[in-house]
């Protein structure tokens, strides 16, 4: 089935209302608003509503495709939009470069919906609508009910402190997530796309990133008057919890950081309070988030890597685990994990190093079958005789 890609997730610009989702008559969608209200009065983030947004926008359009109310949906709905999710891929979109968007979408583009995507879409329609069945302003049954086996139990109740956190209340149409482990860059190749970047300023991020650990929106957060070098220290805003953490870093990124500013001298503003990381084309704004993406992948063409921006915060952690002299907790409070067995995961060795210790064992110990071979004497020679010539631990 073809599901047109109606209507569309609006950003106002209102910090009362940051996101809105509109049909294909330019109408508001009034149960996404009600529900953001209730997300932002949780302490959800912009980009938390932002990314339920684009789940619930997601479900509509499918409910709009089968011309069935949200609140008459049931779970035969909520079943197929699963198996829909899962076998028809995602919509083919038009660049927006090439005119405003149809209505209707062209068809699939014949890649699927990741693992992650249809978890994360199964618990945001399953809070959608648990929020409107107890409001009584939706359908009396959630069409995403919790598994049959595990809905009458109450989340971690016999949880051993011991053993990781996990997701105890699962959707009955939520997917099993595989887990995956944290890709790090190699030094050779980080080494290779450190050499092609192109300024100051991509150079001092770069460093930045791969010392302290910080994601993305985390280090475009600094402002100039959260720069210490004397102390090496930065001032980031953490994602999620929006607390104020000062991040050690290494001297490098600190020269690279004063190269970067001596060369934007009188281009951009050096007050306290100003953002430090700026364009570098006229006129100079704010860097984004999705500029600091472009400029890694840029790099990453030129240099023929696949590495992601995100892979710098796994390759920083992953050199801060392997630190005999660090502590596993200050690696968790760099990297702003809530639970430790989050930062354990960068304990997992890596794959190329696995593979270059296990050949060296098997180097070693071919190379010690040959030393025993050699040393094995003639038959016909008595043991005693060769012990009292050469000596028993020297032979």
């Amino acid at each position: 089935m073809v599901v047109p890609l109606r209507g569309r997730l609006v950003e106002t610009g209102d910090r009362g209302e940051p996101y809105r989702i509109v049909d294909g008559s330019a109408e508001v969608v009034a149960p996404v608003v009600t529900y953001f209200r209730e997300l932002q009065a949780t302490g959800r983030s912009a980009a938390t509503v932002r990314s339920y947004g684009m789940d619930l926008l997601r479900w509509f359009r499918f409910l709009w495709a089968i011309g069935v109310a949200w609140d008459r949906a049931t779970r035969v709905e909520a079943r197929e939009f699963a198996r829909w999710l899962q076998l028809a891929g995602k919509p083919a979109r038009p660049h927006w470069r090439h005119g405003e968007r149809p209505d209707a979408a062209a068809g699939s583009s014949g890649r699927a919906y990741s693992m992650s995507v249809r978890a994360h879409s199964e618990t945001v329609l399953r809070g959608f609508y648990d929020f409107h069945c107890q409001a009584g302003s939706g359908p009396l049954l959630n069409p995403f009910p919790l598994d049959r086996s595990r809905r009458g139990r109450r989340a971690h109740a016999h949880h051993n402190p011991m053993e990781p956190h996990r997701n105890e209340r699962t959707g009955r149409y939520r997917p099993v997530v595989p887990s995956r482990i944290p890709r790090s860059i190699p030094d050779g190749e980080f080494n290779d796309i450190f050499a092609r970047l192109p300024s100051h300023r991509d150079r001092a991020l770069v460093a930045f990133f791969v010392s302290t650990g910080a994601r993305v929106a985390e280090l475009l957060s600094v402002i100039n008057g959260g720069v210490d070098p004397g102390r090496q220290l930065i001032t980031v805003v953490r994602k999620g919890s929006g607390a104020v953490q000062e991040l050690p870093a290494s001297s490098d990124a600190f020269v690279w950081l004063r190269l970067y500013q001596v060369e934007m001298d009188g281009l951009i503003p050096d007050a306290a309070d100003q953002p430090l990381w700026w364009t570098l084309r006229r006129p100079c704004r704010p860097l984004t988030y999705h500029a600091a993406h472009r400029m890694f992948e840029r790099v990453n063409r030129r240099a023929g890597t696949t590495a992601t921006l995100h892979s710098l915060r796994h390759t920083a952690a992953y050199r801060m685990a392997e630190d005999p002299t660090l502590p596993l907790t200050d690696v968790q409070l760099v990297l702003g994990h809530a639970q430790l067995s989050t930062t354990q995961i960068y304990l997992t060795p890596r794959k190329q190093d696995v593979i270059r210790r296990v050949l060296a064992h098997h180097t070693e110990q071919t190379q010690r079958a040959r030393e025993r071979a050699a040393a094995t004497p003639a038959p016909g020679y008595r043991p005693e005789v060769l012990d009292m010539l050469f000596g028993g631990e020297h032979r």
